[in-house]
This record gives structure tokens, C-alpha cells and sequence, in this order.
């Protein structure tokens, strides 16, 4: 298994535009259908910048899935973000493959 790990740092003057846009556009980056599952975190740190951090995990069942939402999505799907908040939010991406899963 796969995460493709979205980490968002979001100005304070557009944070609550910012939850709504999220909470639209992460359906349709599973619409895609490279991705089986995501979900939405706050980061609990105190950024020095200021703001709000977020991070989206996309999980996928292989990296060819990620590959082919580089090739296929992720341009369009961005687009989408800058245009409304331009410089107002600052991310980064990271894959990440899971080992193990434990649970208690």
C-alpha cells in the first residue's frame, strides 16, 4: 500500500474557504480512481510562518496508481487550488510506502 501525502500550509484569511474547497476537491481526486481511500488531518504544530497546517493522505494500492494521477490528474487538479488561493497556501507533496500496519 501507497500514501500519497499532501501537506498544506493555509493563511488564516482564507482558512474557512480553504475547509470547504478541501472538502470538495479530495472527492474528486478519488473520483480519479487511482486512489482507494483519503483522509484529511490538522497538523499540531505551531508554524513558525503562521497559519493553519493540513496534510491529505491518498492511499493507493501501487505506485503506478500515483504515476498515472501525475500523468493524468494532478496538473488540472491543482490548477484548481492555485487559482483560488494563489499564494495564500504553500504545499508539498511526499509518497510514502507502508511497511506494516499495526493496530492495538
Amino acid at each position: 500500500m501507497y500514501i500519497y501525502n499532501v501537506t498544506i500550509n493555509v493563511d488564516e484569511s482564507i482558512h474557512e474557504a480553504f475547509l470547504t474547497w478541501i472538502k470538495t476537491h479530495i472527492p474528486e481526486v478519488l473520483a480519479t480512481g487511482k486512489f482507494t481511500s483519503a483522509r484529511l488531518v490538522q497538523v499540531m504544530v505551531e508554524e513558525e510562518m503562521g497559519g493553519t497546517t493540513y496534510a491529505v493522505q491518498y492511499t493507493a494500492t501501487s505506485k503506478e496508481n500515483i504515476e498515472a494521477y501525475y500523468n493524468e490528474d494532478a496538473t488540472r487538479l491543482r490548477e484548481d487550488g492555485m487559482k483560488k488561493f494563489a499564494d495564500k497556501m504553500l504545499a508539498f507533496r511526499t509518497e510514502l510506502s507502508v511497511i506494516q500496519d499495526f493496530t492495538a
